[in-house]
This record gives C-alpha cells, sequence and structure tokens, in this order.
C-alpha cells in the first residue's frame, strides 16, 4: 500500500506533520475560490508545484470538486456545463501524472454526522451519528432520479477518461441509508456499488473508494466485499468505527470494530496495492475545532499516520 495523506489546498499544520510523518504522496483539494479555473492547466500547474515543492506528489483529487458535482448530482440546468469541465480536467491530470478522482453520489447532502463532540479514549471528541437527531434539510431526490443521474454522469465521462488513464473510485454514501429526509441515497450497499460499477459502464477506469468503515456502517462483511472487490479497489479510507447506520460514532483507529491489522494483511492477501489515507480523526485534548471540519484535526491525524505507517511496514516485512 502506499502511504499518502489528506492535503488542503492552503497549506496548514497537517501538511507539515504529514511530511514529517514521511509522507511524500498526496490526496489533494482543489482550490474552491472564484480565481481557481478548473479548465486553465496553468492553474493546476501552479497548485501542483506548490505541492512538489514541499515534497508531495499529488496522486489523488478529492473530492471531485463540488462547484461541479453538485449540480451533476442534483441533474439541473447546469449539469452538461459541468460534466463538460469535468471532461477538461481529464487531459491536465494525465500531464501531471495525477491518477484518480475520488467522487461520491449524494446529492444535496454529503457525508453527515449529527454531533461532533462524542467522547472517545480518553476524553478525545469524535462524531457521531444519530438518525433520531437528523433535521430534514427540505430537498427532495428520489431514487430513480439520483440513478438517472449517475448513469447520465458515468456514460458521459467514462469515454474520456479511458482515453486519458483518469481512474473514477467511487465513495459509498455515509452514512448508508436509503433516505434523508426526504433525500434519497443510492450507494448504500454492496448490491448497489456493484450495480454503480459493473452494471451500467464496463470500464477498467471505474472502481470504488474502499470507505471500510462505511462499508463496516452498511453491514457488510468487509471478508467478503474487499476480496470480490480487489480489482476494482483504486483507493483505501482507512477509518474506523463503532455502532451501526442508524447510530454509530468514529474512533480512534486502533479502539473500533475493524481490526485494523487484520484488514491490512487482507488488502496485501488480494492483491490491492493501491494508496491509502488516514480518514476522520480525533479531536485530541488541547486542540480547537474552531472554523475547521470536525474530523480533520490536526493532532489526531498525527497519530493515526503513525499508526498506520507502522501497521504497513509491519506487514510488508512478515
Amino acid at each position: 500500500m502506499l502511504l499518502t495523506d489528506y492535503f488542503r489546498s492552503d497549506r496548514d499544520l497537517t501538511w507539515d506533520y504529514a511530511k514529517q510523518c514521511g509522507v511524500n504522496h498526496g490526496v489533494i483539494r482543489l482550490p474552491e475560490t472564484d480565481d481557481f479555473n478548473i479548465t486553465d492547466k496553468s492553474h493546476w500547474d501552479t497548485v501542483y508545484k506548490n505541492f512538489t515543492d514541499f515534497g508531495v506528489k499529488p496522486l489523488i483529487i478529492e473530492p471531485m470538486p463540488n462547484a461541479l458535482h453538485d449540480h451533476i448530482k442534483a441533474g439541473d440546468e447546469m449539469r452538461d456545463e459541468c460534466i463538460e469541465k469535468v471532461i477538461k480536467m481529464f487531459p491536465i491530470m494525465e500531464a501531471l501524472g495525477i491518477e484518480s478522482i475520488c467522487f461520491n453520489f449524494m446529492a444535496h447532502i454529503g457525508w453527515l454526522r449529527t454531533g461532533n463532540e462524542f467522547k472517545e479514549r480518553g476524553g478525545a471528541l469524535v462524531t457521531e451519528f444519530d438518525l433520531n437527531d437528523f433535521k430534514p434539510t427540505g430537498q427532495k431526490i428520489s431514487e430513480k432520479e439520483l440513478w438517472d443521474n449517475y448513469e447520465y454522469f458515468i456514460k458521459a465521462v467514462i469515454p474520456y477518461a479511458e482515453k486519458h488513464g483518469v481512474k473514477l473510485a467511487l465513495h459509498p454514501d455515509d452514512p448508508p441509508l436509503p433516505k434523508l429526509g426526504d433525500v434519497s441515497r443510492i450507494m448504500i450497499n454492496y448490491e448497489n456499488i456493484k450495480k454503480a460499477i459493473y452494471g451500467i459502464v464496463e470500464s477498467d477506469n471505474l472502481g470504488v473508494t474502499m470507505c471500510q468503515a462505511t462499508y463496516l456502517m452498511m453491514g457488510e462483511d468487509l471478508y467478503k466485499v474487499i476480496p470480490e472487490l480487489a480489482k476494482k479497489i483504486f483507493f483505501v479510507h482507512f477509518r474506523n468505527a463503532t455502532g451501526n447506520k442508524l447510530k454509530f460514532h468514529e474512533t480512534f483507529h486502533d479502539n473500533g470494530e475493524i481490526d485494523m491489522a487484520d484488514i491490512l494483511k487482507l488488502y496485501k492477501k488480494c492483491g490491492v496495492d493501491v494508496p491509502i489515507r488516514v480518514d476522520h480523526v480525533p479531536q485530541m485534548a488541547g486542540e480547537n475545532l474552531g472554523g475547521g471540519m470536525a474530523g480533520y484535526t490536526a493532532v489526531g491525524r498525527l497519530y493515526a499516520i503513525g499508526y498506520l505507517k507502522g501497521l504497513i511496514e509491519a506487514i510488508e516485512k512478515e
């Protein structure tokens, strides 16, 4: 497995911690400002150089830029314009050697938690989801609309992804529930994921992001799903949790329901040798969330990267 980390477009403390931990490859978030033109290679060149000058080689874009993807998932009047811009990303990615995009198909509501102050080990704060605490947004989309929008998108972009050697890695819905209020969700179980990557377009460039804790919350057996999806796993989100799809919370990576060392051995046994990054970390003592995103604070990430790196090295030397 290739150790990576998640890098926001603007340098922050997590950049330094990742580099100090020995991370040399990046999963990068593109700028989301009005002055960044997603179709202009010179704008990408500037972003790319910021990373490579820092000693990090970008490999994966995550997420697919929301300013485009939100319209695509909703299937609104801007969909075609946004799909054209996504297609124009591919030759730029090819030229820069950025091999994959991690994308999802959660319309209107992305990955969702109802709280971010659940007390985990030692009082560290983690995110949680409880369906009883969810408040509907008033937005609506049906299961059929989502499948139609997904089919429209994937049929439009896959020929160009194949042409330029770009892999699309589908992330499951988090939480994996069929509905949040009147907002339907479709990437909520293994059967639907198989339909999405096999049943509409058959392509070597269409696969999955194995967000292992989300599959666990689906109620799926990782020891069945990972071997069956092995050739389609393009990227791994290394995350742990406990509970079920209706009510769960994140954990320290070594303190949830997944045996993380054993699951890494399973990836190796199945020939899954792809970029991997830690995901959703605790907020540690002395840290303030401030305006940041829960699950992406710096010190918990430092702990998680060290834990993952140690497991990878130990397993590789067995």
